[in-house]
């Protein structure tokens, strides 16, 4: 295959990590809660996921059911953390940000703890070429196009196509706008939040599942998840809070990821050790450009949720 090819096809694959991370954060955001306990929602997804695999990845069940019991470990672990995250801002009125932020703490920190555990010849080894299916047997980047990548294409134009062409995405789009507005109107706020953010998280959480698991394959993998949940949520602003445009989104990220590699092995760029680390900012840089761009065009479909990172407390409706 091609080289140019194979560092396109390999930056598609890698961009579902943040496909997944990002499509859960905009369901989250447009209930109206900036959820920076993404990067740990997703750690522990993985971490979940992985748990499951420890447990059933040399058993004689059949492929898909081990492929479907690591989905539901990963998705598992996800919504529980979702949940943590929408009892205590939903229901305890706690701050958005610390509680994302403890989230991702805790989440960080109890995967490096579970990942410790587990065999790599039982979750890994094995599984890794079931999750890859149909291009399992290839050498090239194909094969990491597997059952999880296109589930994070389709998860993300279904979630677009919820927000935007249904009464369900337009009462939660209401309550991220004007809570008080809509629970006048019937709209019930707190089920509406408890569902998107868990719904969010659970989406999250197959990020980090993929990425460990799919597209890595490695025992390490685990320790760059907390970094892509950060950049997943820098994605949220690129793709406008629209789930369909974080698969253009992604795949510019994974381009701009991945080029700090590519570069440095083209021969007639002169390159130095300092390059590398400096090429990588480039997806954060595109990210603040972005921002800027909308921050001035001021279009209301490209802005936040406006009611995003607020408290809602029915008593001063």
């Amino acid at each position: 295959m091609n080289v140019w090819l194979n560092f396109l096809i390999d930056s598609l694959a890698f961009g579902a990590t943040f496909i997944y991370g990002s499509t859960g954060e905009i369901l989250t955001e447009k209930a109206g809660h900036l959820n920076l306990g993404i990067p740990g929602i997703m750690c522990m997804g993985g971490a979940g996921g992985c748990l499951v695999l420890n447990l059933v990845g040399k058993s004689s069940l059949p492929g898909f059911v081990i492929v479907l019991l690591g989905i539901m470990g990963a998705l598992f672990a996800a919504v529980l953390m979702g949940l943590i995250y929408s009892f205590l801002t939903v229901s305890l009125r706690a701050n958005q940000n610390v509680t994302g932020l403890a989230l991702t703490t805790f989440g960080v920190g109890l995967m490096k703890v579970l990942m410790t555990r587990v065999k790599t010849s039982v979750y890994l080894v094995g599984p890794k070429l079931l999750y890859r299916w149909p291009f399992a047997e290839r050498q090239d980047s194909l094969q990491r196009l597997g059952i999880l990548f296109f589930l994070a294409v389709i998860i993300a134009v279904a979630a677009s196509w919820v927000l935007f062409r249904t009464r369900v995405g337009l009462n939660l789009r209401a309550v991220g706008e004007n809570p008080a507005t809509a629970d006048a109107v019937g709209i019930s706020v707190t089920r509406y939040k408890y569902v998107a953010t868990c719904i969010g998280s659970g989406i999250a959480g197959l990020g980090g599942f993929y990425y460990i698991i799919d597209y890595m394959a490695s025992q390490e993998a685990y320790l760059s998840v907390e970094a892509f949940g950060w950049l997943s949520i820098a994605l949220v602003i690129f793709a406008l809070w629209r789930p369909h445009l974080t698969i253009i989104g992604s795949t510019v990220f994974g381009l701009l990821f991945s080029c700090s590699s590519m570069i440095v092995n083209i021969d007639w760029i002169q390159t130095t050790m300092a390059t590398k680390p400096i090429l990588k900012m480039l997806p954060y840089v595109v990210t603040v450009l972005v921002l800027i761009v909308t921050s001035i065009r001021n279009k209301k479909e490209n802005q936040p949720p406006a009611a995003l990172g607020q408290s809602y407390f029915r008593e001063e409706r």
